[in-house]
């Protein structure tokens, strides 16, 4: 005899942080739930692999800093340790310049940065204009436009063309950090908390498990997924934006949601890590940290572990990704090299491991740290989706009320959704 639906009263789709917070929130509460997840892992934009020396590393999101209160403690209650970055020594700009005009121009970059975030997000003035076209308009030396330029491709990994300013204004002050957002990194990994989290769960999560379709009417949803159906009181779509637009929803959802997922384009990025016999750039008095102005979007940074573990990690976003992606595998790390080479000298060259993650088409959560905005008329996305269509709700770290596109907002985003769920109940 044929079985019927698993039943529950919440199912989650997604086990990255904002899905792994909101299953922990409904545990606690006692409420029944199912946590899918499509791939055969839990983290989401957040994994960890081997590199070619047998050591795991963190291929997706790794740091974070003492003004994250809710991945700090986290890593404090799970027993984590945490890594100190090097940060001691000269910065390093490229095309090259002097320690003082290098730290004249990052002075002015952020200066345009706060210039940027002092302006009202729904300033009539701006509408309609993008990130590119107010900076154009801006008084500021070129080698600090292009500056400003690397830095916001590099943290947004998208064109200054495609994101509309207010909404890069709104984002940007949700991100509330006085320290450096690079000050700490998990020893074990930081999927390693994310699996932490998981084996709490239990058989309420469930892994390979992409869903179909969702089903949904007044009080209850239907989640048709390539194992087997679930029928639940409420759906949380724990999923970027860009991602949930994929979702098959019947019937449709209201028109002015299908809107506020469809204006999100996920960014692009290349995260690479560099394995070096001892941290050579220290002896040299720099800090390992390297900006590129002529090739927005790369950026490096000290990522050794001990004195026995040295290493640069090298960030390639926006446009530059989606370029140098298509360089193949080869050519790819001859170009990472060769520019750590330009910027750090000869030792540069002699690697020990070079291994990479290239994000831009990953199958299920886009190609970058978040989800960005790319209409400039879409200035009520966030509210449309933040307020869903009950029993079908979505999470993200995107729509976080801090931190959007961090692991912190992740958590944060989690745990206000399943309160509110909760409380529909």
């Amino acid at each position: 005899m044929k079985s019927g639906p698993e039943r529950t009263d919440v199912v989650i789709i997604g086990a990255g942080f904002t899905g792994l917070s909101a299953a922990l929130e409904l545990k606690a509460a006692g409420i029944d739930f199912l946590l899918l997840e499509a791939r055969d892992r839990v983290g989401g934009r957040v994994e960890s692999t081997e590199n070619g020396l047998g050591e795991r590393v963190d291929s997706g999101g790794q740091f974070l800093c003492e003004d994250m209160p809710e991945l700090m403690a986290l890593v404090e209650t799970r027993g984590k340790a945490l890594v100190e970055a090097y940060v001691d020594g000269e910065f390093v700009a490229q095309p090259a310049m002097s320690e003082a005009e290098a730290e004249r121009t990052y002075l002015a970059s952020m200066a345009i940065r706060d210039r940027m975030n002092r302006i009202d997000p729904d300033d009539p003035a701006i509408a309609g204009l993008s990130v590119a076209t107010w900076l154009a308009s801006q008084n500021d030396p070129d080698d600090a436009k292009a500056a400003f330029r690397s830095m916001i491709e590099g943290l947004w990994c998208q064109a200054l063309e495609k994101i509309p300013l207010w909404h890069l204004i709104d984002n940007d002050r949700r991100i509330t950090n006085e320290v450096s957002e690079l000050q700490y990194f998990v020893r074990e990994t930081m999927h390693s908390l994310a699996d932490d989290l998981a084996r709490d769960l239990g058989d309420r999560l469930r892994l390979n498990t992409a869903v179909k379709a969702i089903e949904h009417g007044p009080g209850r949803v239907r989640i048709v997924a390539a194992t087997g159906t679930i029928e639940a009181r409420a759906v949380l779509i724990a999923v970027p934006p860009a991602t949930a637009a994929k979702l098959d929803f019947a019937p449709p959802l209201p028109a002015g949601l299908q809107r506020s997922l469809a204006v999100w384009q996920s960014g692009a990025v290349i995260k690479v890590l560099v394995r070096y016999p001892a941290a050579f750039w220290r002896e040299h008095g720099l800090s390992g940290m390297v900006m590129w102005r002529d090739l927005p979007g790369l950026f490096a940074c000290d990522a050794s572990k001990d004195d026995d573990h040295a290493a640069l990690v090298v960030f390639v976003g926006g446009p530059l990704a989606l370029r140098w992606r298509d360089l193949g595998d080869v050519a790819l790390r001859a170009e990472v090299t060769a520019r750590l080479v330009e910027a750090l000298g000869q030792q540069a060259a002699g690697v020990l491991d070079l291994s990479y993650r290239d994000w831009t088409d990953d199958r299920w959560s886009g190609g970058a740290y978040s989800d960005l905005i790319i209409d400039v008329t879409a200035t009520d996305a966030e509210r449309r989706l933040l307020a869903g269509t009950p029993p079908v709700h979505f999470a993200s770290s995107e729509l976080s009320p801090s931190f959007p596109g961090y692991i912190e907002g992740a958590i944060v985003a989690g745990r206000i959704a399943a309160r509110k769920i909760m409380a529909g109940l």
